[in-house]
């Protein structure tokens, strides 16, 4: 289970690799860019919240 406090950053690489990409659809005329955008945003939203739910699971079982 110690692997699933290191999961929450593969959301930073799909974040990162989303901006990359949407920076390079930005010279493109389709305009598609900003789904890239919208999917990096997500990532980084699904960062935190992983963040918090980890440190929330570890703080009820020091708990007990």
């Amino acid at each position: 289970m110690n692997y699933l406090k290191y999961t929450q950053y593969v959301y930073l690489l799909i974040a990162v690799a989303f901006i990359y990409d949407g920076i390079t659809k930005l010279s493109e005329p389709e305009g598609t860019y900003w789904l890239s955008f919208l999917i990096a945003g997500v990532s980084v939203f699904m960062f935190f919240f992983r963040r918090k739910f980890s440190k929330k699971f570890d703080d009820h079982y020091k708990k007990k």
